[in-house]
């Protein structure tokens, strides 16, 4: 049975939650059959983390509170659930193979799902655990480059698979996280894997495109191929990283570096006005006149260097180089003024801004303002996971979430919590 909200909307509530370093953003959709409405978004700055990785358990706790009470606020919902997305630099990932015979005349799902079992059967250290397994490639008695081999006549079946893992104790921390803050988890999500979903288009996925989400604490890329993903890494170094240099070269607080930062920042010195000025506040109160252009030359050298690692990491992904068409940029920290046009000089491939696509909003409360806040690269991650959750042919309602599916991700939590700790899993349940 369907469960309604008390404002009378018709489709399934989902909620994804942007856990980040610098904000925790949890966004809501109502979900009908061809059609995502953004409702509702709730933020709150992040405190908790560091580089992707929950370093303050109370703090974090109180963020996704305040996110959450946020978003029912502007709903006029409860939420109860939520799909929620993990980076940082512990998440790694790799290719497997596998390949099995078929038994009938032709191919069913069950074989594809044996296939990508077997697949799946690699050695995973006790310290780490497989968030995802995703097939790049279908290839049916030598016939490669096949997207869905169901129906079709063979007898050997082999697959190319994508593992994404995660420190065990990473993801446990997430998730009691969540659990403290009263929301239960549906689903782990990588979020550039939701980004992806959100500020790529299937255009772009075929022909070939990296989708770079600069965060605050990291740089999240997933690059795909003919429709596929075929890599994803996880760079140490995000928007914060730009924050502290200017921080540090003007010797001002962190806080009015940000600001300074969002309002002023520029990737390119040659572009940045040299009669433009701004106020500057240092940490005695004492206000100064600062070159907006001498912004610009402490940023460009760490902009450069982030340009340099994504190139890298594009060309060491399995030589998929060649075959890019586009890098797309995500995340709050791609809207540093001039950095795009930084990148697709140094990278030689085109560069754009990503922002959700494909997405509604009738919020009651509905305002440029909020219009504006949803189609906002920051809130790719958070959009992205809703528009991922949809991919299956059932939604959980975040209302009241699919028993089945949740036991499923805590029974993991268990066993990985008694394998690394020696301790009963089952506190994870609990709540405080």
């Amino acid at each position: 049975m369907r469960i309604r909200d008390p404002l009378g909307r018709k489709g399934n509530i989902v909620v994804g939650l942007d856990v980040g370093t610098t904000k925790i953003c949890a966004v809501a959709a109502e979900v009908s059959t061809g059609k995502t409405d953004i409702i509702a978004i709730g933020s709150a700055p992040s405190t908790g983390l560091r580089k992707g990785v929950v370093i303050n358990m109370e703090s974090t706790v109180d963020s996704i509170k305040k996110a959450i009470k946020d978003a029912e606020a502007m709903a006029g919902i409860e939420i109860r659930s939520v799909y929620v997305g993990i980076a940082g630099g512990h998440i790694k990932g790799f290719e497997s193979y596998g390949a099995v015979g078929i038994k009938g005349k032709e191919v069913k799902p069950q074989d594809v799902e044996r296939a990508i079992d077997s697949a799946s059967v690699v050695y995973v250290p006790l310290d780490r655990e497989v968030l995802h397994v995703i097939p790049t490639e279908f290839i049916l008695d030598g016939q490669d480059g096949i997207k869905d081999p169901v129906g079709m006549a063979g007898v050997r079946l082999e697959v190319k698979v994508h593992i994404v893992t995660g420190a065990v104790s990473s993801v446990q921390n997430l998730l009691k996280c969540c659990e403290r803050a009263g929301v239960e988890v549906i689903d782990i999500v990588l979020e550039p894997i939701a980004s992806a979903a959100a500020a790529l288009t299937e255009d772009e996925k075929d022909r070939g495109a990296a989708l770079v989400d600069i965060g605050g604490g990291t740089t999240d890329i997933a690059i795909y191929k003919d429709g596929s993903l075929r890599h994803t890494a996880v760079l140490a170094l995000g928007g914060n990283h730009f924050t502290n240099d200017i921080g540090i070269g003007l010797r001002i607080p962190v806080q009015e570096a940000e600001r300074i930062k969002k309002k002023y920042g520029c990737a390119i010195t040659s572009v940045a006005d040299e009669a433009e000025e701004m106020d500057v506040a240092g940490a005695d109160k004492q206000v100064r006149k600062i070159q907006r252009r001498y912004i610009a030359e402490i940023i460009q050298p760490r902009c450069e260097e982030l340009t340099e690692l994504i190139k890298r990491e594009i060309e060491s992904s399995s030589g998929l180089e060649p075959g890019l068409s586009c890098v797309v940029l995500t995340g709050g920290a791609s809207l540093l003024a001039g950095l795009d046009r930084l990148m697709e000089a140094n990278m030689g491939l085109s560069v754009r801004i990503g922002m959700p696509e494909g997405i509604e909003s009738s919020c009651a409360s509905n305002s440029p303002l909020f219009q504006s806040n949803v189609n906002n690269p920051m809130y790719s991650t958070g959009v992205g996971l809703i528009l991922h959750s949809t991919d299956g042919e059932t939604v959980p309602n975040a209302f009241g979430i699919n028993g089945d599916m949740v036991n499923g991700i805590f029974d993991r939590m268990k066993e990985w919590v008694r394998n690394l700790f020696g301790v009963n899993g089952n506190e994870l349940r609990g709540k405080s």
